[in-house]
Order: structure tokens, then sequence, then C-alpha cells
């Protein structure tokens, strides 16, 4: 029986493992198919956590965590989580790939979600490269240049209008002629000197060569009309999908309460309406997709799951 079952590799993963096995807990294991490190071991250059000034790779700046948690105790079980359970008895059962099972007194899901592709020809080449679904994290790359956005919700325009601070020019292409954002947040897109609107348009190919975007090709739905902007780079905001699969069972319904875009419904100790379940990351409710958000997450699902399972030993 597991103290502890972490599902979830990324930074809210290992922060909770680190916090939990540094605070006594002596059997967590965080289950991770892959090396440890989340999303962000994708990103070509991470400048923006606190205290490291160095600029480095995404895969470099995750690996001294990895070392860092493992110290303490914690152990990785690289297999897949199908999804959990809570059992009669209180405990949970952690169903895994191959048939097998491990049984934990709580359980800790950090999963994380996943940014929606558009499908758009050239963005899987250019991805990293050019193509981005965090301004907060390669907007400032764009410094002085002009790129473009896809998307009209309200995630689309605030980013939009973050980019307008640090780029000459911010092309804001959307494939209908009204936008589903906030109508304050529309306002200040429309007074914004440099974002052109591009609406009732779709991407159709975004080019580039080795070193990475040159430019997108935008069509107008109504006549039909191509226009190639020239530009290094073009943010994609298309919506998320939360890695939530191992939260239902085996009819596919939720076990514990989820908000109608899928993310995980939890306070602010991270805890979830199941009693011994906390989540953490990006894949609960109105997370701001940042590594350092998500480190602190981790830490307070640990800290928390370390208070549940002391309220139990009474």
């Amino acid at each position: 029986m597991l103290d502890l079952a972490i599902i979830g590799g990324g930074p809210a993963g290992l922060a909770a493992g680190l916090y939990a096995t540094r605070g006594g807990l002596k059997d967590v294991v965080m289950f991770e198919m892959g090396m440890p490190g989340g999303q962000i071991t994708s990103s070509s250059e991470m400048e923006n956590y606190p205290g490291v000034a160095a600029v480095t790779d995404g895969m470099s700046f995750m690996a001294p965590w990895q070392e860092q948690c493992f110290r303490f105790g914690l152990k990785h079980e690289m297999v897949r989580v199908l999804r959990v359970s809570k059992d009669g008895d209180g405990n949970f059962t952690i169903y895994l790939e191959g048939d097998q099972t491990r049984r934990a007194r709580a359980v800790i899901v950090a999963t994380g979600s996943t940014p929606r592709r558009a499908g758009i020809k050239g963005e899987d080449e250019f991805f990293g490269r050019g193509v981005s679904t965090c301004a907060t994290c390669d907007g400032f790359f764009y410094k002085g240049k002009e790129v473009a956005v896809l998307g009209g919700g309200d995630t689309a325009l605030e980013e939009s209008l973050y980019l307008a601070k640090i780029c000459s020019k911010v092309y804001l292409i959307h494939r209908r002629d009204e936008f589903r954002a906030a109508p304050s947040t529309v306002q200040k897109v429309r007074e914004s000197e440099n974002i052109e609107l591009i609406t009732n348009a779709l991407v159709e190919q975004i080019k580039g060569d080795v070193s990475g975007v040159t430019g997108v090709v935008v069509k107008d739905k109504t006549s039909g009309a191509a226009r190639e902007l020239q530009l290094p780079g073009i943010f994609v905001f298309v919506g998320l999908d939360v890695r939530n699969e191992v939260l239902k069972d085996e009819s596919g319904k939720f076990i514990c309460d989820v908000t109608p875009g899928g993310q995980v419904a939890v306070n602010l100790k991270m805890q979830t309406s199941v009693h011994g379940l906390f989540a953490a990351g990006d894949m609960r409710q109105d997370a701001p997709k940042q590594v350092v958000c998500a480190a602190g997450d981790g830490a307070v699902a640990a800290l928390s799951a370390i208070a549940y399972l002391q309220g139990h030993d009474k």
C-alpha cells in the first residue's frame, strides 16, 4: 500500500513528490510514462522562472528537478495509468496498463493539459520554432517584430494585448466575424493601435525554413482571396485538451467534480470533491498555465495530502 500515488511527472507532479517525501511520507510513487519534466521540456528557451537567471532549454531546466526529488526518496514507475477509483475502505486503486493495479492511501493527479492544435499545414513542423502556444513564455523573443495570433476567445485576445506591448505589430486572425471574449477585452483589442484584426479568415499554411517560421498564408472565407504575412512567429490559441482520462470510471463518468470544460474542480488546498484525491497544475480549474504556478500547486497538494493522511492516522 502506497502512502501517496502521484500521476503525472511535470512541474506539478515533481514538486508534489519533493514536498511529500521531504515532508515525511515514505512510500511515494510518481507514475509517468516518459522521462519526467512535462510540456516545458519541449521549449527551446526558458527564462521566466524566478531565481533562475540563466536562459536554458526546457529539458536542461527540468533535469535538476528529477535529481532533487529522487534524492528524498520519490520513486518513478514508467507505466501508463488508465484510471483511478476510490474503494470502500477509503483507499484508492490505481489501474495500470497490462492489467496491473497498485493501491494508495491518497492520490495526486497532475496530468496537465495539451494545447489543442489547429491542424494547419506546417504547424507541427515548426512547433517550437516559431509556432507557440504561450505568449508569456515566448513573446519576448519577438520583441520589436511582427507576429500573428490565431483564435477568438479570451485567451487569444488577452495574449494579443500582451504581445502588442512587446511586438511592433500583432495580426489577430479569427475564423468568425465576432469574438468569443469578454466585451471589455474585445474593446481593448479594437482600440489597440498595433493590433490588426483579420476576421472571417483562416490560416491555410505556416511557412518556414531551417531557421523557423517565415510567414503565414491567410485566406478570406468570403472572397477566397489569399494573403501572405511575412513574420517569424504565430501564437495558436484554439483551446486546450485537459488530460483527465484517469479520473473517469469504467462507464466514462468522472469520479470527481469537473468544470464544463473538463478541468478538475479544486479548492485552495487542491482538494477535489473526493476525500484523499487532489489535483494540481494545468488540469485544475483556473490554472494560469505557468511552470511556477504548477510547481506551487504541486507543493500545496502534497502538504494537503500529508495533512489528510495524518488526520486518518489519528
